[in-house]
């Protein structure tokens, strides 16, 4: 079933701390079972540990992570264990060791590693967290600005999410669900599995994630692949502007696969044709908005649906239905439990990781910049988010990348990526200077790491993980064809299941 279009709506899918690194004493011993009804499967084993919320006193309150295991399939060539984590912040993992195997991970490296997947500290099935949003306010990116005034009414609803937040029976945990707490969450999951050490592979914000793990716990990292990668300041304001960037590079390539597919979708003949008409329909929804869809909800939407090749047609698809002044179904997102911990544990490690401008004229001649840099989303990427009315500043600074650690980091990252453009993998690559080495791929979207993307790209990853393989020097992979028309139906639907999550 296709998903509505506003549940694709992009939101963001970051040395110094205050915490001692061996702060708390793990949990010793797993004890593993079913999974939740939700991502049950026979191959798949799951588990709950406690974990500290705060770090600082390790004795105190607990909450819990739930882990997921899918074990190896020869344990005579186990090399250890191989952790996940899709993104977000606030994405869940149990499933996703599952997916990722579905999809096409070669059966070496299935030998190779036990596969773990987890929900980050806030999310679904670990201690969960809720603001108690709307269904409106589920969507966290900010209305597209088109002036001054409309920043200031932006800064009115993002208010509004944090006072909820600051409000909600979760608030005296909020604070705590940041990246730095999950990775040490993440070495309680090592410490809990008897490994010395952790291979990584992380996603989107799951760069981040893993980047303040191997700067937190530099000798504890086997083999880290940080695929699609935010830049070392996490998830803060200048990532949150570069969705605007990202968006101008990746929407060429929608535009070339549309105008050779005119005849099909009448979206114009030309790329230039097919840009013109994506703002001849954002102008025309904000006038006239069909079935509640406005023209930054457009902006929004079609941003989301650019991070993977694989959903151009259905971007092409509710394109030619606006166009026909047709609703797309289905576009409102139920405020679930599981949407609720998801948006809420994301809002709370933006604001906890760093603290973001609090003035309204920031933010006002951010979009004006954005706007004029970046039309199609700029003005919405840079508008005020519910960080600039956070509650409480946050309770330790940055983890800061450097070269100082061992040099087993792997970054590949795609030429076109909507979400984390190449600036910003750029930055984290030069931050961690000879620990780490970097594959450029010439595609678009948002992941590479997966076998139906690149090839040459897949085979890096893969090379590393199951034998050490890894560049002497920084790699670039040529264009390749879009390989998922060669997908099994089971493998297609976990690229889609995956695209999914990857947008949310």
């Amino acid at each position: 079933m296709r998903k509505p279009l506003l549940v694709v709506l992009a939101a963001v899918a970051l040395t110094a701390t205050a915490v001692p690194a061996t702060a708390a004493s793990a949990q010793t011993t797993v004890k593993w079972g079913a999974c939740p009804a939700d991502v049950a499967s026979p191959a798949l084993q799951c588990a709950s540990l406690e974990v500290p919320l705060d770090y600082q006193k390790p004795d105190g309150k607990k909450i819990s992570v739930e882990i997921s295991r899918l074990p190896s399939t020869d344990p005579a060539k186990r090399r250890g264990v191989l952790l996940f984590n899709p993104g977000g912040p606030g994405g869940p993992g149990l499933a996703f060791p599952l997916t990722w195997a579905n999809l096409g991970a070669p059966a070496s490296l299935l030998a190779e590693y036990d596969l773990i997947g987890f929900d980050p500290r806030g999310v679904d099935h670990s201690t969960p967290v809720s603001c108690d949003l709307k269904p409106e306010q589920l969507v966290l990116a900010p209305k597209y600005a088109h002036n001054r005034e409309e920043v200031v009414q932006a800064s009115e609803a993002a208010k509004q999410i944090a006072r909820q937040c600051a409000a909600s029976a979760s608030a005296p945990i909020l604070p705590y669900i940041t990246t730095a707490n999950t990775a040490r969450d993440m070495d309680q999951i090592r410490a809990a599995l008897g490994e010395s050490k952790i291979s990584y592979f992380g996603l989107s914000y799951g760069t981040y994630l893993g980047g303040v793990y191997a700067s937190l716990f530099p000798d504890r990292t086997d083999r880290v692949v940080l695929d699609s990668v935010v830049g070392p300041g996490g998830v803060d304001v200048s990532t949150a502007r570069r969705f605007g960037e990202g968006m101008q590079d990746r929407f060429p390539d929608f535009a070339k696969w549309a105008a050779a597919r005119s005849s099909i979708y009448g979206l114009g003949a030309t790329p230039a044709e097919v840009t013109a008409t994506f703002y001849q329909l954002a102008d025309k929804l904000d006038q006239h908005p069909i079935g509640g869809l406005d023209g930054s909800l457009f902006r929004l939407g079609t941003h989301s649906l650019t991070y993977q090749t694989l959903s151009f047609p259905r971007l092409a698809q509710t394109w030619q239905a606006l166009l026909n002044n047709q609703a797309p179904p289905a576009l409102q997102l139920p405020a679930t439990a599981s949407a609720q911990s998801q948006r809420s544990t994301m809002i709370s490690v933006l604001c906890g990781d760093t603290a973001w401008p609090r003035t309204i004229s920031t933010y006002q001649r951010n979009v004006a910049q954005d706007r004029a840099a970046y039309p199609m989303i700029g003005g919405s990427a840079a508008n005020v988010w519910p960080c600039a009315h956070w509650a409480k500043q946050p309770l330790e600074p940055p983890v800061s990348f450097s070269d100082q650690g061992p040099s087993n980091l792997l970054l590949v990252q795609n030429m076109r990526d909507p979400a984390t453009p190449l600036s910003g993998a750029l930055e984290t690559r030069a931050a961690f200077g000879d620990r780490a080495r970097m594959v450029t791929v010439d595609q678009g979207g948002h992941g590479v790491g997966l076998p139906y993307l690149n090839s040459c790209g897949f085979a890096a990853v893969t090379d590393y993980l199951v034998h050490g393989t890894r560049p002497e020097i920084d790699k670039f992979c040529g264009a390749e064809a879009n390989a998922a028309r060669s997908l099994s139906p089971q493998q297609q639907q976990a690229a889609e299941k995956l695209t999914d999550q990857l947008r949310r």
